[in-house]
């Protein structure tokens, strides 16, 4: 008989801490019906709760009531680090049969590859807990949508057998794992499918290479169709030489899954760190980590943002004039201001305590540095003393736990929330670094500085003053009509992983989310450039959600001159978005929802120079850079918080 190890946290439930430490697992789309298919089967946990104080209690409690009487044995039940193949020797152990006769089903693939070590058998996702148990092998596919087909149809067919999406690239294409047996049912139904590599204990990544392609001239007189894949496959070829040219050295390297929007789909195994390739004159969110999910091609949001911009016009504050209230806009110029984001910019970049009245002073919010735990602690406290809910969402990366940190102003009979966001970790990946000889040397996350004052310090800062201001105005006995969520993800400098991780989670909770603000980078400001705001509504979803964020674009831009005069406006919008799939609010486009990120002049659009700071993902990115602004700062912030509150009905 096959004993069955099942990974927590992203592979049965998604995971949040509760304000009392507890734990809250929902399960992942198709897990009960998995896991009841083997009732029969001895079923197990391999998963690492954190060190935090009763996690383990906490996290025992959360499994059993989100899966009564699936696991039963509590000598199948194991908790620690996932980080040697030493848990899940012990896991074999405790099942009284040899490491073959044991499956371990997780979605990290770093773990997988320890689990393989030992000696057992591997699924990726629970879908493929059948194939694992029968030696069946899981591939990287690509799935043609033909004429006439549509993605709601592959959804219906991909549910009832052995594939799971983990892109969506656009209307005719997505990428996703698949056995045999799912490639089958795929071709039977019409799709066209190319299979690739074997999943094994790889994970997907989408590269973007930012570079020029320059089309050969054999191609001047072909069709725009024919010149649009020639430059395709050139561009991925191109991004896949780069980044596997980067990444020698290693045991095992990185292989090619075919070009994807604006770069190439590649497959990175165990240990390398794809993350870390950037190609010359890479822009911001280049790389993003694709993630499993049953449900990913179903869009909830969409039913949301169906209707949201023909409802715009009718007034967005009551008077017809698209404007916030004078009472809201002198809400916010009081709290959002330019000492306020400095005083929190300082904090969490190390230029003063952490906490006042501790000595402490943090040197790096990166995913790999001790202090970003304690960044996301001060946050959660600074949360709580203004009297929100605040949860932290659990996610794992290379080894390490890591929470976004979320806090919510919960509004009764409310039928929708209002996200004002940012991304709490820092990088200082394009760095000098040297060692003690004066030779360079990579940078080190674990110990090297990284302040990213601005990068995302800035738009951390905003989040927290918008927070701030939404406390007083309900001091004062205003009450918005949704609920207004502030939400802090981490990991975005790897991959986006954070805000994937909770926009995930939040479709499978069928949430149902009004709009995003995300700002990102905002106090970049070159001395004696003209002052710019960026308002990136581009998406490549097509549908209702790109109209949605255009039209919460438009009521950004519309803000901006209530806020201060002389300020340029680039509303860019489209598939020629600049950073169209590159900021957190790419994670809630790909389900659909409204979404718009703001940032100082970062791209340089229209061909134009960007005048943000020149010191990105350096330990230059400091408080004292000569490039950060935090009055320029402030009108941004102010312009998105007034915008976004009332949004929420203020």
């Amino acid at each position: 008989m096959t004993t069955l190890f099942f990974d927590i946290g992203a592979t049965l439930a998604d995971g949040q801490v509760e304000a009392d430490g507890s734990w809250l697992l929902r399960p992942r789309p198709r897990v009960l019906q998995v896991l009841d298919a083997f009732a029969g089967e001895p079923k197990g946990v391999i998963s690492n709760p954190g060190a935090e104080q009763d996690a383990v209690a906490h996290i025992t409690q959360a499994l059993h009531e989100a899966f009564p009487d699936r696991f039963t044995d509590d000598r199948l039940i194991h908790f620690g680090p996932k980080t040697s193949r030493a848990i899940f020797d012990d896991a074999v152990a405790s099942s009284g049969g040899a490491a073959d006769d044991c499956v371990f089903v997780g979605e990290d693939h770093d773990e997988r590859a320890f689990a393989r070590t030992a000696g057992m058998r591997v699924a990726p996702h629970p879908v493929f807990t059948r194939a694992a148990i029968e030696s069946r092998p899981v591939f990287w596919t690509r799935i043609d949508v033909p004429e006439g087909g549509s993605l709601s149809l592959l959804e219906s067919v991909a549910g009832g057998t052995e594939v799971v999406p983990v892109h969506v690239a656009s209307p005719r294409l997505v990428l996703a794992m698949a056995t045999a047996l799912g490639v089958e049912t795929l071709q039977q139904a019409g799709f066209t499918t190319d299979v690739r590599g074997q999943v094994e204990d790889t994970a997907a990544f989408l590269i973007r290479d930012d570079r020029s392609v320059p089309v050969p001239e054999a191609f001047a007189g072909a069709s725009d169709e024919s010149r649009t894949a020639a430059e395709r496959a050139m561009r991925a070829a191109a991004a896949f030489c780069f980044a596997s040219g980067e990444l020698t050295g290693y045991p095992r390297q990185i292989s090619s899954l075919g070009p994807a929007p604006g770069g190439v789909y590649v497959a990175a195994p165990t240990g390398v760190p794809i993350e870390e390739v950037h190609t010359q004159g890479a822009k911001p969110g280049h790389t993003e980590r694709l993630l499993p999910d049953p449900a990913l091609l179903s869009r909830p949001g969409e039913t949301q943002a169906e209707g949201f911009a023909p409802a715009l016009p009718a007034g967005f504050d009551g008077t017809g004039n698209g404007l916030p209230s004078p009472e809201t806009l002198a809400a916010v110029r009081a709290t959002v201001t330019p000492e306020v984001l400095r005083t929190h910019v300082a904090r969490i970049s190390g230029v003063e305590p952490l906490v006042p009245g501790d000595p402490l002073k943090v040197r790096s919010r990166d995913a790999g540095h001790a202090d970003n735990g304690l960044v996301v602690d001060a946050l959660v406290r600074h949360f709580e003393d203004l009297g929100l809910v605040v949860r932290r969402h659990a996610f794992r990366w290379r080894g390490r736990q890591l929470f976004n940190v979320e806090a919510e102003h919960r509004v009764e009979g409310a039928d929708s929330a209002v996200l004002i966001t940012g991304h709490l970790d820092s990088t200082a990946q394009s760095g000098h670094f040297v060692d003690a000889n004066g030779d360079p040397r990579p940078y080190d996350p674990q110990a090297d500085p990284a302040p990213g004052a601005d990068d995302d310090g800035s738009g951390t800062a905003a989040v927290m003053a918008a927070a701030e201001c939404l406390h007083a105005l309900v001091a004062e006995g205003r009450a918005p009509t949704r609920h207004v969520r502030f939400v802090l993800f981490n990991a975005e400098e790897q991959a986006l992983v954070g805000s994937k991780r909770y926009a995930r989670a939040a479709a499978a909770a069928d949430d149902r989310i009004a709009g995003v603000f995300q700002m990102d980078m905002i106090a970049g400001l070159q001395d004696g450039s003209p002052p710019a705001v960026e308002i990136h509504a581009g998406s490549s979803v097509p549908g209702p959600v790109a109209a949605a964020s255009d039209a919460l674009g438009d009521l950004v831009a519309r803000t901006v001159p209530a806020i201060t005069s002389g300020f340029e406006i680039q509303q860019l919008t489209g598939p020629g978005d600049p950073a169209l799939g590159r900021s957190d609010h790419a994670s809630f486009h790909e389900r659909g929802w409204a979404a718009i990120a703001v940032s100082e002049n970062l791209f340089g659009p229209d061909g134009g120079p960007a005048t943000g700071t020149r010191q990105y993902h350096t330990p230059g990115d400091t408080l004292l850079d000569e490039d950060h602004d935090t009055r320029y700062a402030a009108t941004i912030a102010c312009s998105v918080t007034a915008t976004a509150l009332t949004f929420a009905g203020l």
